[in-house]
């Protein structure tokens, strides 16, 4: 992957900003890719420094640096702050690094998969770890949910792997599987399911519940009358 390339994977339906992306370094060495992902429901797009800071916190790894040509520059001077990350005046070179990618190997027992995600969520607000499985068109990808000191910019383990998936190219998602051990009746927040609404409204969600059984609902009907507006798409 190249910074070209991660251009073309930025989703902006509604805004003029149409190639912002990122490049953050992980204290591991790890280059972990961000585009910018819109919403129709405009507070819960994440921007590309959000999601790659999110990406390397949800692979037990911390940021340390980062480049970006978003023009924008949402909140980037808040996550500066916040983790002491360095912005990079050049873009980071691969060989120094690997990048990361969110597609899960093979999976034989995906409620075993999901289990053992469970330690790389960060829960340190509430003690509630959620992983989820999305399968996309380009494999199997991998999210845990994230909390960080400012709670409304954390990201569910749902919208984790959103993000991942289309900052590696992948559009076209046909399921996800939930999994909280902690939960009762496990089912995405109201915000994810607004996000899963627009990208997979036809798709299956499987929840595993609390008491070790699952159901199977279709994304659309998580969320009845979402909010759609065809005067707000540029």
């Amino acid at each position: 992957m190249n910074i070209n390339q991660l251009k073309t994977y930025c989703y902006s339906p509604y805004s003029s900003y149409k190639e912002d992306c990122c490049l953050l370094v992980g204290v591991s060495g790890t280059i972990y890719p961000g585009v910018r992902v819109e919403n129709i429901s405009f507070p819960l797009t994440i921007t590309p420094l959000h999601g790659a800071i999110c990406s390397c916190l949800a692979n037990n790894d911390q940021p340390a640096a980062y480049f970006s040509n978003a023009a924008s520059g949402e909140l980037e001077s808040y996550w500066e702050n916040q983790y002491k990350i360095e912005r990079l005046a050049d873009v980071p070179d691969p060989a120094a690094g690997s990048f990361f990618s969110p597609f899960a190997e093979e999976i034989t027992d995906p409620v075993k998969t999901l289990k053992d995600l469970i330690p790389l969520a960060v829960t340190s607000h509430s003690d509630f770890p959620v992983s989820a499985l999305l399968y996309s068109e380009k494999g199997i990808v991998t999210g845990v949910n994230v909390e960080v000191t400012s709670w409304s910019l954390g990201l569910c383990a749902e919208r984790v792997a959103i993000f991942r998936a289309i900052s590696a190219g992948a559009r076209n998602f046909k399921k996800m599987a939930i999994y909280a051990p902690n939960g009762d009746f496990n089912s995405p927040c109201g915000a994810c399911r607004q996000v899963l609404v627009e990208w997979m409204p036809s798709a299956q969600m499987e929840l595993h519940h609390g008491d070790h059984s699952w159901s199977t609902h279709e994304t659309v009907h998580l969320l009845p009358f979402a909010f759609s507006s065809s005067k707000l798409d540029k």
